[in-house]
C-alpha cells in the first residue's frame, strides 16, 4: 500500500484537511484508488463530506458540537459516511458484547462489525449473524481470552484468522484483518494486517465491504453505502480479479442482486462481462457450495430475471443443468406461482427435461434426497395430468392412495406438480383432502381364507381397485363380500 499523507491548506478564513489513501499498481487492484476526506471545520455545527475518487457521489453527516467532542477521544480508522444511531444497532449491545468491547479496548486492539451485518443494519434490519473484524492477531486473541478465562472453540478457523469465543451463552466470531496473498479460485493463503482498507479491498461486493465501529461510525472505503441506497450490486475494484479470487462470487453476485435490487435495477455491465469470461471457474467449486447459493437464489426475489441472466452468461452447464433449457417456460411457471410459496425444486425442475437431467444435477450439486424426490416426481407426473379432464382431482387422489406413506410426502410433491402445470383449483381441493387408509390388510384376507403368498397381493390389488371406484367409501366388511367371486375368478 502507498503512503498515507495529510495536507492542510488555508482556504480563505477556513482551514481544511485532505487525507488520501493511495494504492499502488503492485496491490490487487488494476488502478490506483483514492479515498478522500474533505473536512470543513469552521462552525459550531460542522458538516463532513466524503467523496469517491471521481468526486461524483458523496454522503454527508451533520455533527453537533457534542458529537465532534466525542471524536476527539476516538479517531475512526477510515472514511466515516454516517453515524448509526438506530434501535437495531443499540439492541446488539448485550452484556456479553460490552465485555468483549471493553476487553479489546483495554488491550489496545480495534474491533468492528464487518460485512453483511453492517449492510443489514443500514437497511433497518437487525442482523441474525454478526461477524467482527479486529487488528488483533489470532495468537493475541487466544492469549487475551485465555487470560480472562473466556471459552473458545472452532479452532479450525484460526489459520484464516478467525477465533470464536463464548460469553454468557453468546458466540462471537472475530477475524483478524487480512489480505489474500495467494488464491486458487476458491481457497486463499492469507496474511494478517492492521490496515482496514486492505481488508476491505479483498472483499467481494461494495455492499459487503462496510465496517461499523462500536461507536456507531460506518466506515466505507468503496462507496458501498451509496450502492446500497441506489440498489446497485458491484464488485470491489476490478470485477475479474475479485471473481478469480473465488469463483463462487459469481453466484453470490446474483444472490445479492435478488436481495438488494429493486424491480427497475439493471445488472452491472462490468460485472456481467467479467462473469461471462470467468464463468468456467465454477467447475472447481464444490457441488454443495454451488447448491447452497442456487437454493438461496431460487428462494429469493427476481428469480426469473436472475436465472435468465445466468443462462445468458452460459453458466447453467457449470452448475449442473442442461445447456439447452426453455427459459420462457421457466419464467411462465415462476410468474404464475410466485405467490404460492413454491418449492425451489419446482423452479429447478422447469430446467430439467428428463429423469436423467435430475440425476445429473444431483451428481453435480449433491442435493438432498427430498429434493431429488420432488424433482423426479414433477418430471414424472407433469405431463400425465390432463387439464381438460374434469376427473383430474380423482386421478390425483388415486395417485396418492397408491403410494405407500413411508416413501415420502407425496401429497406435497403432487401439489408442487399442480403448481407447475397451473392447476390451482385442483391444488386447493387436494390441500384440503385427507388421504384415506385402505381398510383391508393382508392379515384380514388370510383370516378370511385367502391363501398366503402371491394370492394375497393379487386379491389386495383387486379390492383396492374396487375401493377407488367406490370413491374410497367402502368399508372392510363391504370389500370382503367380494372375496368369493374374486377367488373363484382367480
Amino acid at each position: 500500500m502507498g503512503a498515507r499523507y495529510t495536507k492542510t491548506f488555508n482556504a480563505g478564513a477556513r482551514f481544511s484537511t485532505i487525507s488520501c489513501y493511495q494504492v499502488s499498481q503492485k496491490t490487487n487492484f488494476s488502478t490506483r484508488i483514492s479515498v478522500v476526506k474533505y473536512s470543513l471545520s469552521h462552525q459550531r455545527n460542522s458538516k463532513t463530506l466524503w467523496f469517491n475518487k471521481d468526486f461524483k457521489n458523496f454522503s454527508s453527516i451533520d455533527r453537533t458540537s457534542n458529537e465532534m467532542d466525542k471524536t476527539q477521544t476516538y479517531k475512526p480508522f477510515g472514511p466515516v459516511v454516517m453515524r448509526l444511531d438506530s434501535p437495531e444497532f443499540h439492541s446488539l449491545f448485550t452484556e456479553a458484547l460490552n465485555k468483549v468491547r471493553t476487553l479489546f479496548l483495554e488491550n489496545g486492539y480495534e474491533l468492528s462489525i464487518a460485512g453483511g451485518a453492517v449492510r443489514d443494519l443500514l437497511s433497518g434490519i437487525k442482523p441474525k449473524d454478526i461477524d467482527f473484524a479486529t487488528t488483533a492477531t489470532p495468537k493475541q486473541m487466544i492469549e487475551m481470552f485465555s487470560k480472562n478465562d473466556i471459552r473458545m472453540f472452532n479452532e479450525g478457523g484460526q489459520s484464516h484468522g478467525t477465533v470464536t469465543c463464548r460469553i454468557n451463552e453468546e458466540n462471537f466470531e472475530i477475524t483478524t484483518l487480512r489480505i489474500d496473498r495467494v488464491t486458487d479460485g476458491r481457497h486463499a493463503e492469507v496474511e494478517f494486517t492492521k490496515d482496514w482498507f486492505l481488508d476491505a479491498s479483498r472483499r467481494d461486493l461494495t455492499i459487503n465491504s462496510l465496517f461499523l465501529d462500536l461507536h456507531g461510525n460506518v466506515i466505507d472505503f468503496f462507496n458501498g453505502k451509496d450502492d446500497l441506497i441506489k440498489k446497485k450490486v458491484k464488485f470491489v475494484g476490478d470485477a475479474s480479479r475479485r471473481i478469480c479470487e473465488d469463483y463462487l462470487r459469481i453466484l453470490r453476485f446474483f444472490r445479492f442482486f435478488g436481495r438488494i435490487a429493486n424491480s427497475e435495477a439493471e445488472f452491472n455491465e462490468e460485472a456481467i462481462q467479467a462473469i461471462k469470461s470467468q464463468g468456467r471457474g465454477l467447475l472447481i467449486i464444490s457441488g454443495p457450495r454451488i447448491w447452497s447459493e442456487m437454493t438461496m437464489i431460487l428462494n429469493g426475489r427476481y428469480v426469473a430475471k436472475i436465472m435468465r441472466k445466468i443462462h445468458e452468461c452460459g453458466l447453467l452447464p457449470y452448475i449442473g443443468f442442461p445447456e439447452e433449457v426453455d427459459m420462457d417456460m421457466f419464467e411462465k411457471i415462476y410468474n404464475a406461482t410466485i405467490h404460492l410459496n413454491t418449492n425451489h425444486m419446482t423452479y429447478a425442475s422447469a430446467l430439467l427435461q428428463t429423469e436423467e437431467d435430475v440425476l445429473n444435477l444431483e451428481k453435480r450439486v449433491q442435493f438432498s434426497k427430498n429434493e431429488r424426490k420432488i424433482a423426479l416426481f414433477i418430471v414424472s407426473y407433469r405431463n400425465k395430468i390432463n387439464m381438460c379432464d374434469p376427473a383430474r382431482l380423482k386421478f390425483c387422489q388415486d395417485i396418492l392412495v397408491d403410494i405407500p406413506k413411508h416413501e415420502g410426502n407425496h401429497k406435497g410433491y403432487l401439489i408442487e406438480v399442480l403448481k407447475y402445470i397451473g392447476d390451482f383449483e385442483t391444488m386447493q381441493q387436494l390441500q384440503n383432502w385427507n388421504i384415506p387408509r385402505f381398510p383391508v390388510s393382508g392379515g384380514m384376507l388370510m383370516e378370511a381364507g385367502v391363501p398366503k403368498g402371491k394370492t394375497v397381493g393379487m386379491v389386495t390389488k383387486i379390492l383396492k381397485a374396487k375401493w377407488k371406484e367406490g370413491n374410497y367409501l367402502l368399508s372392510d366388511k363391504e370389500l370382503l363380500q367380494f372375496l368369493p367371486d374374486i377367488l373363484k375368478t382367480l
